[in-house]
C-alpha cells in the first residue's frame, strides 16, 4: 500500500504521523511519503504588486521569503522521519509548494497513493466555516484513495 501522510509540524499533524507509521508497521509492504506543503503567501501577483511594479528588491525579498518557508518545511519533515526512523521504517520526503488541500490531493492522484493520512485541527463551528479547513477539502477532494484523519 502507498501511503501519503501529511505534516506542518503541528501535535495533529505529529498524532498523523505517528497513525501513519502504525499503519505502515503492521502492513508487509508499504511505501511511505511525508509531504510538506507551503502556501505561496507572497505570490508577486497579490493585490500589492498591481498597485506598483516590482523591484529587484522585491524579488529578492520574495526568494529570501520562500527560501524560509522551505528551510521551516525541510526541518518539519526531517523531525517526521524520525518517527519513522526510530521504528525500522522507510519513509521518503516531498517538500511542495502551493495551494495546502489542491496540492496534496494531487500529489496523491499522480503518485498513485491509496492512502492520505492527515492531521485534524479539531476546528468545529463556526472557526471551521471561516477558516475552512484542509483536511475537510481532502477529504472531498480525494478521489480512489482512503482518507484518514486523526484527532
Amino acid at each position: 500500500m502507498k501511503i501519503l501522510v501529511c505534516t506542518d509540524g503541528s501535535q495533529p499533524s505529529l498524532r498523523a504521523v505517528e497513525r501513519a507509521a502504525d499503519i505502515a508497521e503492521g502492513m508487509e509492504y508499504t511505501e511511505t511519503a511525508i509531504i510538506y506543503v507551503y502556501e505561496d503567501r507572497f505570490d508577486p501577483a497579490s493585490s500589492f504588486y498591481e498597485v506598483r511594479p516590482r523591484t529587484k528588491q522585491d524579488t529578492a525579498r520574495l526568494k529570501k521569503l520562500q527560501d524560509m518557508e522551505k528551510a521551516t518545511g525541510e526541518k518539519i519533515l526531517h523531525e517526521a522521519k524520525k518517527i519513522f526512523d526510530r521504528r525500522g521504517l522507510e519513509v521518503r520526503t516531498v517538500i511542495k509548494q502551493g495551494h495546502l488541500a489542491d496540492t496534496i490531493v494531487k500529489t496523491a492522484a499522480e503518485e498513485g497513493f491509496e492512502m492520505i493520512v492527515l492531521g485534524s485541527r479539531g476546528f468545529g463551528g463556526l472557526k471551521k466555516i471561516l477558516l475552512g479547513s484542509v483536511s475537510n477539502a481532502v477529504v472531498q477532494e480525494a478521489e480512489n484513495c482512503m482518507v484518514v484523519v486523526v484527532k
